[in-house]
């Protein structure tokens, strides 16, 4: 059987809401947006790692580290549309077999993961779409609403994704088991595509998690049990706990 091309995209919008040009902030002498390249980049199940900027800013910084990018427009709502933008407009991208969706605010994503979300597509080929989860170990994560948590059927299969506690915490129960949702996707092209073409459905707007739109639809996502998880950036703030995390644990 031939060997599937797999290549990964990094979305890099430009104007963060909460952090604008987070992407070009630096952590230790290098951008965010060079880190989660060199990261990703450490994977050797990929045969290219391309991003999909949305700002010549971005552009212009990443041809000076030396990495791919390709400038997709300023109208996509989310990474998804970005990477399906990148997937129809690109050749190089058009090309590939399976596509892994790596934000671009994840500096130290770790290449174990990726590779464990890829490897459940590139071993099953029954498989459309993966994720991961790590599971919990600080009690204040199982209640925060900005933690999303996942469960998952016998077969390694989601069976829903939320921002309340699930399984419920009830008084006197034996202490369950709870999986915070890791925001990393792999697709097969084919299916990627159909992703784009799902509706907005009401549990998806519930709890305003995209990826419910996929369940809904009566799609799977399988999810890889992965042994931990790695600080991103979204406010200011995270820059010094990113530095901090890089300098304990290198």
């Amino acid at each position: 059987m031939q060997k599937p091309r797999i290549i990964a995209i990094i979305p890099a919008r430009y104007a963060s809401s909460r952090f604008p040009g987070k992407l070009l902030a630096t952590i230790l002498g290098k951008s965010v947006l060079q880190r989660t390249y060199e990261s990703t980049s450490s994977c050797k199940m990929l045969d290219d790692v391309i991003i999909a900027a949305d700002d010549e800013r971005i552009m212009s910084h990443v041809n000076e580290f030396g990495g791919r990018a390709c400038l997709t427009s300023t109208s996509c709502l989310n990474g998804t549309e970005r990477l399906i933008e990148a997937l129809e407009r690109f050749p190089e991208i058009t090309k590939a077999d399976i596509i892994v969706n790596v934000q671009g605010d994840e500096p130290c994503i770790a290449s174990s993961t990726i590779e464990a979300v890829l490897g459940l597509l590139r071993d099953d080929p029954s498989q459309v779409m993966a994720t991961a989860a790590v599971r919990i170990t600080n009690p204040d994560d199982i209640l925060s609403p900005s933690v999303v948590k996942c469960v998952m059927n016998q077969q390694g299969e989601a069976l829903y994704f939320s921002r309340s506690p699930i399984p419920a915490v009830r008084p006197g129960s034996p202490p369950a088991s709870y999986f915070q949702h890791l925001g990393i996707y792999a697709f097969r092209r084919e299916f990627l595509l159909k992703y784009g073409t799902l509706p907005t459905t009401p549990l998806q707007i519930a709890e305003d998690l995209e990826q419910l739109k996929v369940i809904e639809a009566g799609y799977k996502i399988k999810v890889a049990h992965v042994a931990g998880s790695s600080p991103h950036v979204d406010v200011p703030e995270d820059i010094q706990k990113v530095t901090n995390w890089i300098e304990v644990t290198t």
